[in-house]
């Protein structure tokens, strides 16, 4: 049997991408920015959605937005298609031209002022026309991104158990002492040293966080910590202060206040590539493939000698 568009139903699609941007940054400045598009033209299409549905589908909270239950009902039967018509897209752009094509590309807290962009430098040498999209988040915030479509790939420390994942190798975990420390010289510490320490480290949901609980368990006590902040750059500045001690991947820059000490009692991380469940591009592909090809130059980058 044929199927036809409602009338309203053909007037929503053009702005689906508007409201599905606004929905997910709660505010609609941010939105704008993202679409690249001026504030006022924004709040006139989400009006011209809201008159179409005949709903209000926004609601003013501080100096942003939220849904309302008719706008958070839309949100979850439209987001999807949003994001399939945009892999349709780029998935008939990038296969009619492989050497061009948009990947959007996440990679962890942990990893940035080295690592990935001398990896993408290097891509983007061979591959000058493909676009990059790039996110950095922690870990959890990567995966939901890899899983509703919104990143083609991404890096994470650890990776999830529920996406495709190549294992790329390992990231140790190391004691960060202020250089007055009294372990500041020591080559090796055990965890079970650490025990009545002040520690300074990220919020209890972060994985490296539950590692650091995890394994101070087993080694018979609680951490004592007295600072949490999710930014591991302010960690270290704080631990360089002599505020606390922090168990944490090597800085990818050198910090001349810290001593980075191996640490027995606690596991590596596994470092994964984690791609969505949909067919890659062309464009997707050759990223992969590069970071594959390139994980051993990459790891060692990603995981630079103590100091």
């Amino acid at each position: 049997m044929d199927r036809f568009l409602s009338d309203e139903a053909a007037a929503t699609v053009p702005l689906l991408a508007a409201f599905d941007t606004a929905a997910r940054e709660g505010h609609i400045t941010r939105a704008a920015d993202l679409l690249g598009v001026p504030q006022s033209s924004l709040s006139r299409r989400l009006k011209t959605l809201e008159q179409t549905i005949g709903l209000p589908l926004f609601q003013q909270v501080g100096r942003g937005v939220s849904l309302t239950a008719a706008g958070r009902e839309l949100h979850e039967r439209t987001s999807d298609l949003v994001w399939a018509l945009d892999d349709a897209v780029n998935a008939v752009r990038s296969n009619a031209d492989p050497d061009s094509g948009l990947v959007r590309f996440g990679f962890p807290l942990t990893l940035g002022p080295v690592s990935v962009p001398s990896l993408l430098a290097e891509f983007h040498q061979s591959a000058p026309r493909i676009r990059l999209h790039l996110v950095q988040a922690h870990g959890e915030a990567l995966a939901e991104m890899v899983r509703d479509g919104r990143l083609d790939l991404a890096v994470m420390i650890p990776p999830p158990d529920d996406l495709p994942v190549t294992v790329l190798g390992h990231q140790r975990l190391l004691l960060h002492v202020a250089r007055t420390h009294r372990l500041a010289e020591r080559t090796q510490v055990d965890l079970a040293e650490l025990a009545e320490e002040s520690f300074i480290a990220s919020p209890p949901s972060y994985h490296l966080r539950k590692n650091l609980d995890s394994c101070c368990e087993k080694a018979g006590f609680t951490p004592s910590v007295t600072f949490e902040i999710s930014e591991f750059e302010t960690i270290r500045v704080l631990v360089g202060h002599g505020l606390g001690i922090a168990v944490l991947p090597a800085a990818e820059t050198p910090h001349p206040s810290l001593a980075s000490i191996p640490l027995s009692g606690v596991n590596a991380r596994t470092i994964g590539l984690a791609t969505g469940n949909h067919q890659p591009t062309a464009a997707v592909a050759r990223l992969r493939d590069h970071i594959n090809h390139r994980a051993h130059e990459f790891i060692a980058n990603a995981t630079p000698p103590t100091t």
